[in-house]
């Protein structure tokens, strides 16, 4: 070993020194993709952690990869689930017998790119105690792992879109989507304080963003660490479908919002997210959610015109599909 590579390697910190990361590798049918998602782990530069795989009943190879992958890896825990539990259930199993002081909710159709966990801790350890969550860009890829574009897109400027926030975003979690699910790094505090996360939901984001947000200051990183893939059977491909499940969850955080909100800025920005969400019940003919959408948007502001003409809309379309 060269004089500076010993130097080098001496004023690394040892990993016992770094907070420990646990990695919630969660899987269902996902083999396609399993293993270049599992060797993204092995290459991470980030020294100090806990690896739970997790699989949510798969119906292909993914238990027999994952299984694989476990026994090369004898530190890794594995966790074959008999039944199909969901994404919040099966996450909370591992989030409950984990260790670490940081946690990664990491879909096994993702990539982590080598340096993300080791960029996000540095982030952490400049960061106040009431940061819970540090998020990034990420790189979104296809089915083959092409490079589509990345999640944030830069205009003439340079500026971003959508416009990343920082500090307090309890506002901005609840009128935009603005963060990249795969690239979070949570600190586990956060999620103590939350419970985890809420198993009556079909999904998890925009709970955790909005109740995280109330109360914990989140952190973008203006890098990218995390390649997402798109794919026909990704959650957020399956959206705002005629009997979509995830329209029923997101009204239930909805009206958590609203009981969370504190100002007349905050009601106001959830009054933008009802509009948008109600459009889009309207749009896919999901009639009854967009008229609960309009009795929440009645809560937080005074309807305007168009809001009213498609409550009427969604009564009629209600009716005639009656």
């Amino acid at each position: 070993m060269k004089i500076e590579d010993e130097h080098a390697a001496s004023t690394r910190p040892a990993a016992e020194a770094l907070p420990l990361v646990t990695i919630v590798a969660l899987c269902y049918n996902h083999a396609q993709f399993l293993a270049e998602a599992l060797d993204s782990i092995l290459v991470q530069t980030y020294p100090n952690l806990e690896v739970i795989l997790v699989d949510d009943a798969s119906t292909d190879a993914s238990p027999a990869i994952l299984e694989r992958y476990a026994a090369a890896n004898p530190t890794w825990q594995l966790l074959l689930l008999p039944q199909n539990l969901g994404n919040c259930a099966a996450f909370n199993r591992a989030y409950r017998q984990s260790q670490g002081g940081f946690l990664i909710d990491f879909a096994t159709d993702d990539v982590l790119l080598p340096n993300r966990i080791t960029q996000q801790v540095a982030a952490f350890q400049q960061l106040e105690p009431s940061y819970g969550v540090v998020y990034s860009d990420a790189e979104l890829i296809d089915e083959h792992s092409r490079l589509v574009r990345r999640h944030y897109r830069r205009d003439a400027r340079g500026r971003l879109h959508p416009q990343p926030a920082s500090g307090d975003v309890f506002a901005d979690v609840l009128s935009r989507y603005f963060i990249s699910t795969p690239t979070m790094l949570m600190r586990r505090a956060t999620l103590n304080d939350l419970g985890g996360y809420d198993e009556t939901l079909a999904y998890e984001d925009f709970d955790f963003w909005v109740r995280a947000a109330r109360n914990w200051q989140f952190h973008f990183l203006n890098e990218v660490t995390t390649r997402k893939r798109l794919h026909a059977a990704s959650m957020s491909r399956r959206g705002y479908r005629p009997n979509d499940p995830f329209l029923a969850s997101t009204i239930q955080v909805c009206r958590k919002a609203l009981m969370l909100c504190r100002t007349p800025a905050e009601r106001a920005a959830l009054a933008v997210r009802l509009r948008w969400e109600m459009r889009q019940a309207v749009r896919w003919h999901n009639f009854p959610e967009a008229r609960e959408l309009y009795r929440l948007l009645q809560k937080t502001t005074r309807p305007h015109l168009v809001d009213w003409v498609l409550s009427q809309w969604a009564k009629v379309g209600g009716f005639a599909r009656g």
